[in-house]
């Protein structure tokens, strides 16, 4: 059965973006001439647009036009996204990771809360069941464009009174700011998987149904052993590239 037409305008797209046709940070051509050369109708050409955008070949600049994405996914290296140093120079991990790809990092829809913890925050965070925490959710942009949300779980005994509980945490983020209470930090541990996005998902990181997210729970411990924080982020599969150094022992 023959591909729907908006899909055979996607794959025409690609092939020109993939053999350099359409280079980095090139606009496409507009709705109107896209129109035109294939003699479709406008929501044909729309579909497979979002199809690109989906996939995070173009990005849409409002008021401009759709262009070929000019940087690459955020490289997100585990055996240095911790590093003290990027909290001694006033970067969260995500600020240094996406600034090194090429991208301007942003945070919004900010919000923060004090809630009691769900049963599986609180076994996590080795907390009596409903004990309080504070919870700390966000949506981080690259370039303007939603590439993750991201939803921490911190103890209220560790966080309550600090500039965690604030929406504005200062230079650092969250874990210069539990350093500061006095949890020097350890080891992470993370649980990665795939899955296909939410309603709610799809729409905070306005990406389309058919787009696969990577979910990654994150618990922090301090020197002591005691974890300090749940971290549970769900993001665009296509946006990232995650990478982890293992040594072999």
């Amino acid at each position: 059965m023959d591909r729907p037409p908006y899909r055979q305008i996607a794959d025409i797209l690609r092939r020109h973006i993939e053999r350099g046709r359409l280079a980095a940070g090139e606009q496409l051509p507009s709705e109107a001439v896209l129109i035109e050369h294939y003699g479709v109708a406008r929501m044909t050409v729309r579909e497979a647009i979002k199809e690109l955008r989906t996939e995070g070949l173009v990005v849409a600049q409002h008021g401009k036009g759709v262009f070929v994405r000019s940087a690459p996914p955020v490289r997100r290296l585990a055996s240095d996204r911790f590093a003290r140093r990027h909290r001694q120079e006033g970067k969260s991990a995500f600020l240094a990771e996406a600034e090194a790809a090429g991208h301007v990092p942003s945070v919004d829809q900010i919000r923060v809360t004090n809630e009691a913890a769900s049963a599986e925050v609180a076994e996590r965070l080795g907390l009596k069941p409903r004990e309080r925490v504070i919870v700390r959710a966000r949506r981080y942009l690259a370039d303007g464009r939603p590439v993750e949300v991201a939803t921490s779980y911190i103890p209220e005994s560790i966080a309550k009174g600090t500039a965690i509980a604030e929406v504005n945490t200062g230079p650092g983020g969250i874990y210069a700011r539990i350093e500061e209470a006095g949890h020097e930090l350890a080891r992470f541990t993370e649980e990665v998987s795939a899955r296909m996005p939410s309603p709610d998902e799809r729409k905070a990181l306005e990406i389309g149904s058919g787009s696969p997210v990577l979910t990654l729970v994150r618990t922090a411990f301090d020197t002591k052993g005691r974890p300090v924080e749940v971290c549970d982020t769900v993001k665009v599969a296509t946006s990232f590239v995650l990478e982890y150094d293992v040594p072999a022992k």
